[in-house]
């Protein structure tokens, strides 16, 4: 390859892992957070870098450098959803941007430097312009070549032209970003990417092979990849604007099905097919209404159509119904309706179900459960995932009808293989110490019922800081019932939580009882009371 890299500009956020997790999740990135991956450190807060918490940590030493460390789990799914709008706001004021990674974002700088009023200007405007539009703070890098932007990002540098192997010599080794090769170079005195590219190309790449030349290549300044610019998505939102208010539900399916026809359209001629449906609406007093719809198939013209009738129906009926279950009817009629394809994929990107195409008996279920949560609302209608916990009741999430179906905890469920010596489960899960064997509890109570348990004599049973039982369990009773005769039992299996953090620290106890009656039950102890936590069938 010959010639001069191009000049590029690279945005840059900084610990963009733990602002998605406060954009996307609520987590206060002004307090000590770390994002972890493989139970190591890949991201942390500012804060909890003033406490020591540095990357490549493990889970148990960086909380123990800082027992109020908030811990949140990588999804880059996550980031790159967040910083989605962060690239469109710099699509504002230039074209042609490439995304790096989730919080870094490049773009050729000659021509923002050219209708900007210069490089600097450009970076001025375009992390003036992020912090207006998105409250997100960046810095901004220019040098030749990507690579060499990106390190100018972090020190928010302007590299003059030409100036970029010399800015470069001065910088370690590990900026290279790979570990192995920065680890054997400063065993071999190569401390410096100056050091480094002072070597001979040929010498590099007969000893280091070809990601190592290419490593050379960038250290010397060399950098000659071209940006992969991406393409803005296509504006597929459709909307109805109506000078009479709509408040009836017939007419509202009449605007429902010409507005469908449309949206799907345009789809079509993009080649897509929506899977993730928005339906907004503003009513004539200025009220805005929002719902997502979400469907495991492609939804076509008519589901579209039958989905927002639905949600009108929903919205235009509502009232304070049994409990306040319904919302309230909206003070005025609609006068704007928006449908935004939320998830779309290319027409032939769905795969088909194991024994064929989706039957008709799951579709009618789907839409009859969408209906609901059309007037409901999601949480009407939930599912449960398992996942991975130290009890029954962690080990259970509830997820809305039609959202993706992710674990809140990883590894398997209880009963999925695990070692109830270790906790560990089958095929290397995370280990959860604690966790109960199998059988799996029937049903687990949503908030457990106070009890007490007696031995044979009558007296309170109690267990000590040792977990030694003071006697045999012979009698329990739940809230003000009846005695019951305890016929079986198992335990103690002991549950210490969060003992670095005095504020959540639980420590409990769990037994398994089985009753005359045949009934089982999981009962736990906590601060000496004995509670029911779930039932076995």
């Amino acid at each position: 390859m010959t010639g001069a890299p191009a000049r590029t500009l690279l945005l840059w956020c900084p610990d963009w892992p733990v602002l998605a997790a406060e954009i996307v999740d609520g987590v206060p990135a002004t307090g000590p957070v770390a994002v972890l991956h493989a139970n190591r450190v890949v991201a942390c807060s500012e804060r909890a870098r003033a406490e020591g918490v540095r990357r490549g940590l493990r889970k148990r030493e960086a909380q123990g450098r800082c027992p109020q460390l908030t811990v949140v789990e990588y999804d880059p799914g996550r980031d790159a959803r967040a910083f989605e709008p962060v690239v469109a706001a710099v699509e504002e004021l230039v074209a042609g941007v490439e995304v790096v990674r989730p919080g870094a974002c490049a773009v050729a700088a000659r021509g923002p430097g050219r209708y900007l009023g210069g490089e600097e200007a450009a970076a001025e405007r375009i992390i003036e312009h992020v912090a207006q539009s998105c409250l997100v703070e960046s810095q901004v890098g220019i040098a030749d070549g990507v690579f060499a932007a990106g390190l100018a990002a972090r020190a928010g540098r302007v590299v003059a032209p030409g100036g970029t192997p010399e800015f470069l010599a001065g910088l370690p080794v590990e900026a290279l970003g790979r570990s192995a090769l920065a680890d054997l170079l400063r065993r071999l005195g190569v401390r410096t990417l100056g050091d480094f590219a002072a070597l001979p190309a040929g010498d590099v790449l007969a000893r280091f092979g070809f990601d190592g030349a290419l490593a050379h290549r960038l250290a010397a300044g060399r950098d000659h990849r071209p940006l992969a610019v991406r393409q803005p998505p296509a504006d597929l939102t459709v909307t109805a604007e109506h000078d009479e208010p709509i408040d009836r539900v017939d007419a509202a399916a009449f605007v429902a099905r010409a507005l469908a026809e449309r949206l799907h359209e345009r789809l079509a001629g993009h080649g897509l097919a929506c899977t993730r449906l928005g339906i907004e609406a503003v009513t004539e007093h200025g009220q805005e209404l929002h719902r997502v719809w979400r469907h495991d198939g492609l939804l076509t013209a008519a589901a579209i159509a039958d989905r927002v009738r639905w949600q009108l129906d929903g919205w235009l009926s509502g009232s304070n119904g049994r409990a306040g279950a319904r919302p309230a009817r909206p003070t005025a009629g609609i006068i704007r309706l928006r449908l935004i394809p939320d998830g779309v994929i290319a027409q032939a990107g769905l795969q088909a179900g194991l024994w064929g195409e989706t039957g008709e008996e799951r579709e009618r279920a789907h839409r009859a459960l969408s209906r609901v949560q059309g007037i409901l609302g999601p949480e009407a209608v939930v599912t449960a995932v398992l996942g991975g916990g130290r009890s029954p009741a962690d080990q259970v999430r509830l997820v809305p009808w039609g959202d993706e179906r992710v674990p809140a905890r990883p590894g398997p469920p209880a009963d999925a293989g695990a070692d109830p010596a270790t906790g560990r489960g089958a095929g290397g899960a995370p280990p959860w110490p604690g966790r109960l064997p199998a059988p799996a509890p029937a049903v687990v109570l949503p908030s457990p019922l106070a009890a007490t348990v007696h031995d044979a004599a009558g007296e309170p049973v109690v267990i000590s800081a040792r977990l030694a039982v003071s006697a045999p369990p012979a009698r329990l009773v739940v809230g003000t019932g009846q005695p019951a005769e305890i016929v079986g039992w198992a335990g103690p299996w002991p549950v210490d939580e969060r003992w670095w953090a005095p504020v959540e620290a639980r420590r409990r106890a769990r037994f398994q009882v089985s009753l005359a009656d045949g009934a089982a039950l999981l009962l736990a102890v906590e601060s000496g009371q004995w509670l029911v936590e779930a039932i076995y069938d």
